[in-house]
């Protein structure tokens, strides 16, 4: 056996059809494409069409579900850019963190469905917070510098 005597299988590979050679061959004219249109065209690939077949994304069962009925869309501020605002003098030390407050001081851009502290950071001035939810680590770092935190409307909350 040599190098050149090496072949595929019989039938393991096909020839090419030569398309668009004269309306003879059989493939000429408009070359197996049928007529006009967008898939006669180049570069068409129409997405999800398996043709005809059942696409994959509509054979796979549909997962979760979007609560975006009930979904809150909240600021998340740290209490560590709070402290910020109060060194630089945008907050008052020993007054009421509200969410108006914070957009006022530029630490919020704008109110949306409240706002969620959340415990990255340190804290040293001794604020009361009136907010929509708070983190226990962010609790814990107010209390402890000597604030309070409320939670409004903890009835409606889960």
């Amino acid at each position: 056996m040599k190098l050149t005597d090496l072949r595929d299988n019989p039938g393991a590979t096909k020839e090419r059809m030569r398309v668009g050679r004269g309306i003879g061959s059989g493939k000429g004219k408009t070359a197996g494409r049928g007529v006009k249109g967008q898939k006669a065209r180049t570069g068409v690939a129409v997405k999800g069409f398996e043709g005809g077949q059942m696409p994959l994304h509509r054979r796979l069962p549909k997962r979760g579900f979007s609560n975006v009925v009930f979904a809150r869309d909240l600021n998340e501020v740290n209490i560590g850019r709070v402290q910020q605002a109060v060194d630089a003098g945008k907050l008052a030390a020993g007054s009421v963190v509200t969410v108006e407050a914070l957009v006022a001081a530029g630490v919020c851009s704008k109110p949306r469905d409240g706002v969620k502290i959340l415990g990255i950071g340190e804290i040293s001035a001794k604020l009361s917070f009136e907010v929509t939810g708070a983190s226990k680590s962010a609790v814990e770092a107010i209390e402890k510098a000597g604030g309070s935190v409320k939670i409004l409307g903890a009835a409606s909350q889960a």
